[in-house]
């Protein structure tokens, strides 16, 4: 599989989340949903990485790799949990737009913290992706 078809898959999934935990919070705490859906897919992760044969070479994971995997996760629930409670509070049309700003975020934290060149037209490509959550953020 390429990491297009991959980027692909992964945001059609994304966007049922979204959809199947608009609805599946209607009457739970948003914190307290966020940790049931990070418990399922504690046990559905370790199962894959299982499956693979994968667990074996946990010891040879690097302290670097374990810190910014550690961070990784720190953001990854911190990220979570304002989610689901703005996904809580207001329209999945609306929060998801403002949540995908991380795309934007992403694309400038590549270029100062991985240093990577960011070109005219990905530059153009994210102040559009801006304009556009911002204005179906504020669409009546």
């Amino acid at each position: 599989m390429t990491w297009y078809i991959a980027a692909i898959l992964s945001a059609v999934f994304a966007a049922f989340t979204s959809i199947f935990a608009k609805i599946g919070i209607k009457d739970v705490n948003s914190n307290l949903a966020t940790a049931i859906r990070t418990t399922f897919i504690l046990v559905f992760t370790w199962g894959i990485a299982a499956f693979q044969g994968t667990l074996s070479t946990i010891p040879q994971i690097s302290k670097n790799s374990w810190l910014f995997l550690i961070l990784s996760a720190i953001a990854t629930g911190a990220s979570w949990l304002f989610y689901f409670y703005a996904l809580k509070i207001g329209e999945a049309s609306k929060v998801v737009p403002i949540d995908k700003l991380s795309l934007v975020l992403t694309i400038i934290f590549a270029g100062i913290i991985l240093k990577e060149r960011i070109s005219v037209q990905v530059a153009l490509g994210a102040l559009l992706m801006t304009l556009g959550a911002i204005i179906i953020a504020y669409a009546k």
